[in-house]
């Protein structure tokens, strides 16, 4: 008893000489490293004058971090709420060095008041270790997120990222408020484990989450979780190619639950502007339970009929095993027409639906081509006719013209007989009345074209 007596007078004097004569209750505050951190410390009315500074160790000359004298010194600050008789002095740029015990000190005459404050400085990065999570565009996941046996009634939360020093001030749910938008937190406290739902997943929620635990004082306690979210139908994607004109089928393979399910084959960029294509009667459907599948046969292939297709089991478009196709056309077997010679040939390449939808088709081509040439020939066959005819018909025309000058130069020649007959007989009359001879020089004056003339005049007369 005596000897406790004298620990206990020599720990008073160790104060005394120290200059801090009166403790309060310990102040823990929690920080991190790299951030900053503010202690506060009360005091009694009446003290509104007096300094207040914050010190380090036993609080020695040396100790002393700052007061409200200087506010400032170094990472050090300090302010005094006189109305509400607390002062705070902050910490900035936290090391890890700088957790332990410190003094809230006021100055007074005499015997100075303290309080004292432990300083807790924890890493501001989490965690080594993770829980990794699945899932899938408009579904739901579950996080869940253990705690201890002492943390039962300690305020759970869950924040983005994975930054301990801001996850409390930027939670997205807490156990006192448990249903906020698509978050909803559930504790149960027999497995010692609160469950975050997450409904209406997106791709955006991907990354870090951290589950919080509350300890007051002192450092939260924290699990990381890191969630992944996929695109809806990311089970399979197929490529598939078609040339315009012939028949394609597309299998379509479906999850097991979905056996009594309606098949649907559906066409849009995304299965949320999805248009159902089997209305269309050149779309069929046969099904393959035994392989949990089916099969859509298209006929005749149209150019239109490029694009993403999604092969669908499920109304409501639960998650599972669909597959998503795209549809490319392929023109390299199309007919291309000659081109003429010094001129420039073009290639039509692969296009989209829209582009694909404008290139002749060669079932159209062909029937032309043929259309002009049967008018080439009909055209040719009428020309040679009309040759021929107009060629015949001058032919007689030119043999008719010989026939009437063979006939004129007949005429002329008995008219040139009948000239000489006359002669004849008009030299007999002359040797015969020689007194008449000058009628024979009167016939002499007339030529032979005279006398065509005239013969020509007698019979146009008759």
């Amino acid at each position: 008893m005596r000897m406790l007596n004298l620990h206990s007078l020599m720990f008073i004097l160790c104060i005394a000489l120290s200059g801090v004569t009166s403790a309060a209750a310990l102040i823990t505050v929690p920080g991190y490293e790299g951030t900053a951190v503010g202690i506060s410390c009360s005091y009694d009315t009446g003290y509104e004058s007096y300094e207040k500074y914050l010190c380090r160790n036993d609080c020695g000359n040396n100790d002393v971090l700052v007061t409200t004298t200087e506010r400032k010194k170094n990472r050090y600050s300090i302010d005094d709420d006189k109305e509400k008789h607390v002062f705070t002095a902050n910490i900035s740029g936290l090391t890890l060095t700088d957790a332990g015990k410190y003094w809230c000190g006021v100055t007074r005459n005499g015997k100075d008041i303290y309080t004292e404050v432990k300083l807790l400085v924890g890493k501001d990065s989490c965690c080594d270790q993770s829980t990794r999570l699945q899932s899938y565009e408009d579904s739901s996941v579950d996080l869940s997120c253990p705690y201890e046996q002492k943390d039962q009634n300690n305020v759970k939360y869950i924040c983005r990222g994975n930054q301990p020093s801001t996850c409390l001030q930027q939670a997205l749910i807490t156990s006192n408020n448990k249903q906020k938008g698509p978050f909803s937190l559930a504790d149960n406290e027999v497995s010692r484990k609160f469950t975050v739902t997450i409904t209406s997943l997106t791709q955006k929620d991907s990354g870090p989450y951290l589950c919080g635990v509350r300890r007051h004082p002192g450092l939260d306690v924290f699990t990381a979780v890191s969630l992944e979210v996929n695109e809806w139908c990311c089970v399979e994607s197929t490529e598939l190619s078609a040339i315009v004109g012939r028949p394609l089928s597309i299998q379509c393979p479906y999850p097991p639950q979905h056996r009594d399910n309606r098949k649907f084959l559906c066409k849009g960029d995304h299965r949320k502007n999805c248009t159902d294509v089997m209305i269309q009667s050149r779309f069929s459907l046969q099904y393959n339970f035994s392989s949990s599948s089916f099969s859509v046969m298209i006929t005749e292939v149209k150019a239109e009929d490029a694009g993403t297709y999604w092969c669908g089991s499920d109304s409501q478009w639960r998650v599972g095993n669909y597959t998503k196709i795209h549809l490319s056309l392929d023109f390299s077997q199309q007919t291309i027409l000659p081109s003429p010679v010094g001129s420039k040939t073009t290639s039509i390449p692969d296009r989209n639906v829209k582009d694909a939808a404008h290139v002749p088709s060669v079932g159209i081509i062909l029937p032309t081509v043929g259309v002009i040439v049967l008018l080439i020939l009909l055209i040719s066959v009428v020309l040679i006719y009309k040759y021929k005819c107009r060629r015949a018909q001058g032919t007689k025309v030119i043999e008719k013209r010989n026939q009437t000058k063979v006939e004129e130069m007949i005429d002329v020649a008995e008219i040139y007989e009948n000239h000489d007959a006359a002669a004849c007989s008009k030299q007999g009359t002359s040797k015969q009345h020689s007194p008449y001879h000058q009628d024979d020089d009167v016939y002499q004056n007339f030529s032979a074209e005279d006398i065509y003339c005239n013969e020509s005049y007698i019979k146009a007369k008759r």
